[in-house]
C-alpha cells in the first residue's frame, strides 16, 4: 500500500495528478507541468518533499562515526547549519545514496535521505555503526514525525518570511548550503531547482498550516514532474537515474563530494583507488529534432555511452541530458544520439544548464 504524506489530502484538493513515486502518493502536477516549471523560474513555487527522510545524528562519536560513513568530509563544518552534499558508498564503491548533512553541533548532525533508499539507508548506517569501535557513542533516528515542503524561485524567500512572521531575523543571513533552527523548524537555504528559497522541515502537524500559509501569499504548488526538468536544467543528479548501487560516483559527475585530500578511511574508499573511473557524466544539449530519454545509446569518437536522464528543457526551448560517456568527451564536442533508430546530433556543454532564472550554455 502506498504512503501519504501529511498534505496529501490538499494536494487532492487543490486537483493534483496523484502518481506512485517511490512508494509514496505524489502530485506529479496540479494541472500544467509547463506552466509549473516556468513559475518556479519566475517567481516561486512550492514542493512537498515529505517523502524525504530527515535522519537525526547524535552523540559523542557523532563526527567520527559520518567520517568514516560519508565519502566527504564532515571534519570541513565547523560552522553550526552549514551543510555538505556527499555520496554515502558501499564497500564496492557504489552509490548507496546521495544525501545532504547539516552540522549543528558535533555531536547533533541531520542528514535529508531520498525516499526511496530511506529504509534501506538507516540499515546501512545502523549497520556502520554497529560494526566501529565506539559505535554505541552515536545514536541513528529516523524523523518521521516532520514533514518537508520546498519553496524555490526568485521570490521564493520574500514570500516566505510574509508567511512566517519571525523567520526573516534567523533566515536572512544564511549562505547557500547553511540552515538556521528557528523555533521547531529548520530553514535550510538549499533546494533541488537551481533557484534561491529555503527547504523548510517542519513538525507534520504544521505542514497544512504553513502550505496554507504559503498559498496565501501566492506560492504555487508545483508537483514532481516539474521539479525533475528544473533539477535537470540546474544539472542536478536523480538517484537511480543518475547514479546507483552499482556505478562509480566519479562516472556519475560526483567526484568533487569525494574528499581523498587527507588519510581518512571511509567506507569504500579502496574500492575507488583500485578501480579508477573509466567514464565521465557530461551534459549534452541536441541539436536536430527530437526529445532526450534516459537510456537512449551515445555515440562518441572515444566510444559508446548512454543518457541517465532526459527530457525538454522549458526554460531553453531544447531537449536536454546528461550522458555517461568514455574519458576524453570534451565540452564542445559533438556527439550522436540513438533516438528511434536515429542518429541525431548532440553537443556536449558544460553544467548545469540553467541557474537562477538564467540559460547557461
Amino acid at each position: 500500500m502506498s504512503k501519504q504524506t501529511p498534505l496529501y489530502a490538499t494536494h487532492l484538493a487543490a486537483g493534483a495528478k496523484i502518481v506512485d513515486f517511490a512508494g509514496w502518493d505524489m502530485p506529479i502536477h496540479y494541472g500544467s507541468q509547463l506552466e509549473e516549471h516556468k513559475i518556479v523560474r519566475a517567481d516561486a513555487g512550492m514542493f512537498d518533499v515529505s517523502h524525504m527522510l530527515p535522519v537525526d545524528i547524535e552523540g559523542a562519536g557523532a563526527t567520527d562515526f559520518l567520517r568514516r560513513l560519508l565519502a566527504n568530509d564532515v571534519a570541513k563544518l565547523t560552522e553550526p547549519g552549514k551543510a555538505l552534499y556527499s555520496c554515502m558508498l558501499n564497500e564496492e564503491g557504489g552509490v548507496v545514496d546521495d544525501l545532504i548533512t547539516y552540522f549543528f553541533r558535533p555531536d547533533f548532525y541531520r542528514i535529508v535521505v531520498n525516499a526511496g533508499t530511506a529504509d534501506k539507508d538507516v540499515a546501512w548506517m545502523r549497520k556502520q555503526a554497529a560494526s566501529m569501535p565506539g559505535g554505541g557513542n552515536v545514536t541513528i533516528t529516523p524523523r518521521r514525525d516532520y514533514a518537508i515542503i520546498a519553496v524555490q524561485g526568485p521570490n521564493a524567500k520574500t514570500k516566505v518570511w510574509a508567511a512566517l512572521p519571525g523567520s526573516q531575523a534567523v533566515s536572512e543571513p544564511l549562505k547557500y548550503f547553511q540552515a538556521a533552527i528557528w523555533n521547531d523548524f529548520t530553514l535550510c537555504a538549499t533546494g533541488y531547482t537551481g533557484e534561491q528559497g529555503f527547504e523548510i522541515i517542519l513538525p507534520a502537524p504544521k505542514a497544512v498550516e504553513v502550505w496554507n500559509a504559503l498559498a496565501a501569499q501566492g506560492v504555487k504548488p508545483i508537483g514532481l514532474g516539474a521539479r525533475d526538468t528544473l533539477r535537470l536544467e540546474a544539472g542536478m543528479n536523480l538517484y537511480g537515474s543518475d547514479m546507483d548501487d552499482t556505478t562509480h560516483p566519479i562516472e556519475s559527475g560526483l567526484g568533487w563530494t569525494i574528499d581523498m585530500k587527507t588519510d581518512r578511511s571511509f567506507v569504500g574508499r579502496a574500492a575507488l583507488e583500485a578501480k579508477p573511473a573509466q567514464k565521465t557524466l557530461v551534459g549534452i544539449v541536441l541539436e536536430d529534432r527530437g526529445v532526450l530519454r534516459s537510456h537512449m545509446q551515445v555515440f562518441t569518437a572515444q566510444g559508446e555511452g548512454e543518457t541517465t536522464s532526459g527530457s525538454f528543457a522549458p526554460s531553453m526551448n531544447a531537449s536536454i541530458a546528461f550522458a555517461r560517456v568514455p574519458l576524453g568527451v570534451n565540452v564542445g564536442d559533438t556527439v550522436e544520439v540513438d533516438i528511434r533508430g536515429k542518429r541525431l546530433k548532440a553537443r556536449v556543454v558544460k553544467m548545469p544548464f540553467v541557474r537562477n532564472g538564467k540559460v547557461l550554455v
